[in-house]
C-alpha cells in the first residue's frame, strides 16, 4: 500500500488566481472538488484518491492541479498582451 504524503503548494504565480472562468478560477475549482469527503446523508466517503488508485496513476491529482496552473498562467499572458479595445 502507498503511503500518502500531503502536497503543499508554494508560488503559485498569481495570474494562476487572475483567470477566471465562470465566476471561478479552474484552480480553485479543483482545489475544492478534489478534496476528501463524506455524504452527511449516506456516510458515503468521497476520496479522489481512490479513483487515481484504481487507474494506477496516483500523481493524476498533482498533475491535474499543476496543468490547471500552466493554462491559467499562459491564458492570462495572452489576455495582458491583447490590445485594448476603443469604444
Amino acid at each position: 500500500m502507498l503511503q500518502q504524503i500531503p502536497i503543499m503548494f508554494k508560488n503559485i504565480p498569481p495570474e494562476a488566481h487572475e483567470y477566471i472562468v465562470n465566476g471561478r478560477s479552474p484552480l480553485g475549482w479543483i482545489i475544492d472538488q478534489y478534496q476528501v469527503s463524506i455524504d452527511k446523508d449516506s456516510g458515503i466517503k468521497n476520496d479522489p484518491n481512490d479513483w487515481c488508485r484504481e487507474h494506477g496513476n496516483p500523481r493524476y491529482i498533482l498533475e491535474l492541479i499543476l496543468r490547471v496552473i500552466e493554462v491559467s498562467v499562459r491564458t492570462m499572458a495572452i489576455v495582458k498582451a491583447l490590445p485594448k479595445v476603443v469604444v
